[in-house]
């Protein structure tokens, strides 16, 4: 079994780039470049490649991580050397890894992420340490969620899946996020955005606030 896990940045116009059309993307790719990848069985088989975690619309990534199968073995910097010159412009192959056949997908096995979400406000315009320490003390955090089944807003209670917020240095109001992410727990930042931007009363639209991913856990320390 010839598993392995392709890591790159997404930036960029490609922000703009589905996860649908990320999925054509690399499809695409592997194709161009010669590396055959192995299909499933059954009608409709289909290359078995897939996101550790799909990123939302928008958003700037440094940590992507694609996991894939192919029908010959390779060198991962093959792999790398192979399709790092047909990317498009906003995406970068970082590195290319074997998987270890233990694990299932990286997928089942994410269990948090960190985010840098930046705020189109001076960090010294307010006490935004104060104001982060006393969102943080809420005994609860409601935030609107819109249901997968019934596609209806429902409001819940999101402080129990943040793991941890800190203001990060500089100019701008910029804070680093770790949340719950993955099959068991998962949070949308969105949602930590709107209920910070609500309790700091912070003057800002949505389209002018930044965010980006800049790192996926794992469980059992798996690092790629």
């Amino acid at each position: 079994m010839n598993r392995y896990v392709l890591k790159f940045a997404k930036e960029g116009y490609s922000r703009f780039t589905s996860h649908l059309d990320m999925l054509r993307l690399f499809k695409r790719a592997f194709k161009r470049s010669g590396i055959s990848l192995v299909y499933s069985q059954g009608f409709n088989p289909h290359p078995k490649l897939g996101f550790a975690q799909p990123l939302s619309l928008g958003y700037t990534s440094v940590c992507e991580l694609l996991e894939f199968e192919t029908e010959d073995a390779y060198n991962p910097d093959q792999i790398k050397d192979f399709l790092a010159p047909i990317m498009p412009e906003g995406i970068t192959i970082l590195q290319c890894s074997p998987m270890a056949e233990e694990i299932k997908s990286l997928a089942s096995s994410a269990v948090a992420a960190e985010y840098r979400v930046l705020f189109p406000v001076k960090r010294s315009d307010r006490d935004y340490e104060g104001i982060l320490k006393d969102y943080l003390a809420q005994d609860q955090i409601m935030a609107e969620k819109r249901q997968k089944k019934t596609k209806k807003m429902v409001s819940a209670d999101i402080r129990p899946k943040i793991r941890d917020i800190q203001i990060a240095e500089g100019n701008q109001l910029t804070l680093d996020m770790r949340l719950d992410c993955g099959s068991q727990s998962n949070l949308s930042p969105e949602q930590v955005i709107s209920s910070f931007i609500a309790f700091a009363q912070i003057p800002a639209e949505r389209q002018e606030i930044r965010v980006e991913r800049r790192n996926i856990i794992f469980y059992k320390n798996l690092h790629f």
